[in-house]
């Protein structure tokens, strides 16, 4: 059982800070939402503070004695304002979990995907999970050659794909097992597959045709994903930079890996969701 932690006072000693310590390795959620009401009550505390020095002046009476009651009383009152429903404590254990990648969008129901007009896509039988257990493996040998979690990949290629639904095709039907959506450059020696594609030209979609990589089999997908990521300079930053989602999501779109101006929003939802499906499966 996790020990209990000072409700008045984040860093007021240090028995506090290790209990806290405590709680983050056992409890990183129970631990956040501590910090976030100990700021909560800080927050509250100085407010009163700032409230009594504008309308209250020092009077014959004040003492160091008197000082320290206000001080305690204050204390008292920010303590019993922390945490209520919809106060400031929400809002901060919201931030700092999306900042933690510990807040992940829902889990995608699997639905049979649209009928593009371009083309008839055939759509596997394949849940959300099932995509994650899928790609676990290839996606760990991809997070030994670069860096970038294994979890973050598995995101973005579920981005990419629509949870492999809508997955790049060959012209004859069979799947190109291009999951990341990496397109055929002149510089590829690879087979390629053809296919209509949204790109976004000053802020409007636009459909255009493209050439993209075709692979063998999944596995290669996230090979060649990695060598694109660790062999090309541009995308440099990301690896140095993206150990949270947003931070990797934001960097792939700094980088120009797509044109949609709302990818790293929602690619990082995406990750997240990633994330929490591969802790429900450990």
């Amino acid at each position: 059982m996790s020990p209990p932690l000072n409700s008045t006072g984040l860093a007021g000693n240090a028995q506090s800070l290790a209990a806290l310590r405590g709680r983050a390795a056992t409890d990183p959620k129970a631990a956040v939402r501590e910090v976030a009401k100990q700021f909560e009550a800080l927050f509250m505390q100085e407010l009163m503070k700032s409230m009594r020095a504008a309308t209250l002046s020092s009077g014959m009476l004040d003492n160091e004695g008197s000082k320290l009651g206000t001080d305690l009383l204050d204390q008292q009152f920010a303590t019993q304002m922390t945490g209520l429903p919809g106060g400031l404590s929400e809002a901060i254990t919201r931030q700092l979990e999306r900042q933690m990648g510990m807040a992940p969008g829902p889990i995608p129901v699997p639905t049979a995907a649209p009928l593009q007009p371009e083309r008839a896509v055939r759509i596997p039988d394949q849940s959300a999970a099932g995509f994650v257990q899928q790609h676990t493996q290839a996606a760990q040998a991809a997070e030994r050659a670069t860096g970038i979690p294994a979890a973050f990949m598995i995101g973005q290629a579920a981005h990419e794909s629509g949870w492999g639904r809508r997955e790049i095709r060959n012209a004859d039907g069979t799947p190109s097992h291009n999951l990341f959506g990496i397109k055929a450059g002149g510089d590829w020696k690879g087979a390629v597959a053809e296919t209509t594609t949204t790109e976004y030209v000053g802020g409007r979609a636009v459909k255009t045709v493209a050439r993209f990589r075709a692979y063998a089999s999944h596995a290669e997908s996230f090979a060649d994903y990695a060598r694109l990521m660790k062999d090309s300079p541009r995308y440099q930053r990301v690896l140095a930079q993206g150990q949270d989602a947003g931070s990797f999501a934001a960097g792939l779109q700094r980088a120009g890996y797509a044109t949609d101006p709302a990818y790293a929003e929602k690619l990082t939802r995406v990750i997240n969701t990633a994330l929490r499906l591969q802790r429900a499966s450990t």
